[in-house]
């Protein structure tokens, strides 16, 4: 008889007379229970083997280019969504590979800290444990070909119970160590309500470079005992990871309200702009293009681009470093935007002796890591390098990793301004102490200037 690996756990948990599931009928005997305990051992061994701790959004296939997921109601927008709400949430990607394979996918639950919050599927997730991707398209009348994939969640076949962070997941042929990406999703339940604000730095010494955010939660719809740890928000400026701060204790507790407004605490760095290019059309320079080259494929080379720490802050529209997937040129991006290899060049006024600059954006999930690495060229004084990205428009921006401290850093070359036009995303967690997971019990978007 042979024992299938695939969602073994959940069958067994569903089937506690032994292995009874449809790809396998073992009796209930003594046979029945070597097989029962074969099949967990080699479930548990696979999981932990492949397990991350704690999840990311990664990219783990260089063929998996263009990876989009966001909210269906705004492109771009953080993804996240209200549970049972009917919202959506959109996966996109291209396979650089062409032709069709066997992508799968499913969701786990996670805990505030994005580590698998270790409760049975049927606890959070309705439907089936993971689905097939299905819906796909081929590239059309571009030098580059590949094959695009989209998905929507929650659907008819997954969809989530409880409210939490979410980790996306698809894999190749069902075998979840041939993962080819994941994503974080924020399903929200809302249970608290917010009221923010955005001003200046309290202290003077930052007033022209940081922004600072003040805000309340009211918990009246919940059973709080202890607010210092049954009730943690986080807060993310532009939705990066890299630039989150807890904030796990009030200032004040006004009857059921949590007040958090003391002196120094979400205290942002407002940071500068996104820089940008338009490759929406690839037959003629746009804003930021020097060269369109044509020839066995799409070559474009940007305009130089200079150090701006400066003290004094120049407006520019971005947007807060996303990137939308646009053809000018064609009908339907998703399936008629060709690829181009864009070089980028930087006049950091500094050498690869001293440390090294990366290129990052959402379009690479702001990854320091040898894909985003710049060369250096001593005879120009340049940091250069080139990506392979789809048609469209994108935010970017230069990190700095000085050798000195291997922190990267972003404001040596870019600068920082309290003027900066940026969102905030706050994120509301409540587990109390008898609780086995974390809720996210709300959500507020932010915006400096939209008030």
């Amino acid at each position: 008889m042979q024992i299938k690996q695939h969602n073994i756990v959940e069958k067994i948990k569903t089937n506690c007379n032994a292995c009874r599931c449809r790809d396998c009928f073992v009796p209930r005997n003594d046979v029945g229970f070597l097989y029962f305990f074969t099949c967990l051992f080699i479930s548990l061994f696979s999981a932990s083997s492949f397990a991350q701790s704690p999840y990311n959004d990664n990219v783990y296939n260089a063929h998996i280019k263009s990876v989009e997921f966001y909210n269906t109601q705004k492109q771009a927008s953080f993804p996240a969504i209200v549970l049972k709400s009917g919202e959506q949430v959109l996966l996109a990607f291209d396979d650089l590979r062409g032709g069709s394979r066997n992508y799968y996918y499913t969701i786990e639950h996670c805990d505030s800290k994005w580590n698998s919050s270790n409760i049975a599927t049927a606890e959070y997730l309705q439907g089936f444990t993971d689905d097939r991707l299905t819906d796909y398209t081929y590239s059309s009348n571009t030098i580059q070909k590949y094959t695009h994939y989209e998905l929507k969640l929650p659907n008819d076949n997954i969809a989530p119970k409880i409210s939490g962070n979410y980790i996306l997941k698809v894999y190749e042929d069902g075998d979840r160590s041939k993962m080819i990406l994941t994503r974080k999703l924020y399903v929200v339940g809302n249970r608290v309500s917010i009221a923010a604000d955005i001003a200046t730095s309290n202290d003077v010494t930052l007033r022209q470079t940081n922004q600072k955010i003040n805000f309340q939660v009211n918990y009246a719809g919940l059973q709080v005992q202890n607010p210092n740890s049954d009730i943690h928000v986080l807060l993310m400026q532009n939705g990066r990871t890299e630039t989150s701060v807890w904030s796990n204790t009030p200032t004040n507790i006004r009857g059921s309200q949590l007040i958090y407004n003391d002196t120094y605490t979400n205290d942002f760095q407002g940071r500068n702009e996104f820089r940008h290019f338009d490759t929406r059309s690839l037959k003629l320079n746009s804003d930021r293009i020097s060269h369109i080259y044509h020839d066995t494929a799409y070559t474009v080379v940007l305009l130089g681009d200079p150090l701006r720490n400066s003290a004094n802050y120049l407006f520019q529209y971005d947007n807060n470093g996303s990137f939308f997937i646009l053809n000018q040129d064609g009908s339907d991006p998703r399936r008629d935007g060709d690829y181009a290899h864009m070089y980028f060049s930087l006049a950091a006024n500094k050498t690869d002796k001293e440390g090294t600059a990366y290129i990052v954006g959402k379009f690479n999930d702001y990854k320091i890591d040898e894909r985003s690495k710049m060369d250096y060229e001593p005879i120009k004084g340049r940091f250069f390098t080139n990506l392979f990205l789809k048609q469209g428009v994108y935010d970017y921006e230069y990190v700095w990793v000085d050798h000195s401290t291997n922190k990267p850093d972003d404001i040596t070359i870019e600068g920082t301004h309290f003027e900066t036009e940026n969102d905030y995303q706050l994120l509301v967690y409540y587990r109390p102490a008898t609780a086995r997971w974390d809720e996210l019990v709300g959500y507020r978007l932010l915006n400096t200037v939209k008030k």
